[in-house]
């Protein structure tokens, strides 16, 4: 009696069991099927998901600090380093051998001098009279401004990483970013290592 009874007992959470982890598996596959193509057939969306994952934000978001430390200031998102911004400090004899960055992570400094993160709005500051082939000539090429002879992108940008995104997924970014708020921002340019 007590074996048959065991046996009902095991079968029936067996039961209860595969009934519930195949619920959870349909709710679970009906989410990220509805996120997935809602992603796949909108560019915008698409390249909006890619600029939060890859981390443009780390450097080309101003940030603002609050009593849970820092954060995106979304009133200059995507804005790059903010013109009027100072630049603290630092020696200059460290930075020939560490990157450095400033509080907000919009500029940074190394054996290549400063650099500065770049507007990627659509103002006519930023990215606002760019052609997708130059943008795609920007990352694919490392090339500033994405134009044939001009300086290569400076560190610390990924260019090297990003490359390697399929150009699909750099039209998508470049089809967000053309939809943000413009901001007008003229960032300062490059500071060349000093020689001694």
């Amino acid at each position: 009696m007590k074996i048959n009874q065991f046996i009902l007992t095991t079968l029936c959470s067996a039961s209860l069991l595969a009934c519930i982890s195949k619920e959870k598996k349909e709710t679970t596959e009906a989410y990220e099927t509805v996120e997935v193509k809602e992603v796949a057939i909108n560019p915008v969306k698409l390249g909006e998901h890619l600029v939060n994952a890859i981390g443009c934000h780390d450097c080309h978001t101003p940030k603002k600090f609050t009593e849970k430390g820092m954060e995106l200031d979304f009133d200059r998102l995507l804005s790059g380093h903010p013109a009027d911004e100072v630049l603290p400090p630092y020696d200059e004899e460290t930075a020939k051998s560490y990157l450095l960055f400033n509080m907000g992570l919009t500029a940074a400094t190394g054996p290549w001098g400063t650099s500065f993160g770049a507007n990627l709005t659509p103002d006519a500051t930023g990215i606002g009279s760019w052609s997708e082939e130059q943008f795609l000539t920007a990352i694919k090429k490392g090339l500033y401004k994405g134009m044939e002879g001009s300086r290569p992108l400076l560190p610390p940008m990924p260019w090297q990483s990003y490359k390697n995104l399929p150009d699909e997924d750099l039209k998508a970014i470049f089809a967000y970013l053309k939809t943000i708020k413009p901001i007008e921002n003229i960032v300062p340019n490059n500071i060349p290592p000093k020689m001694n």
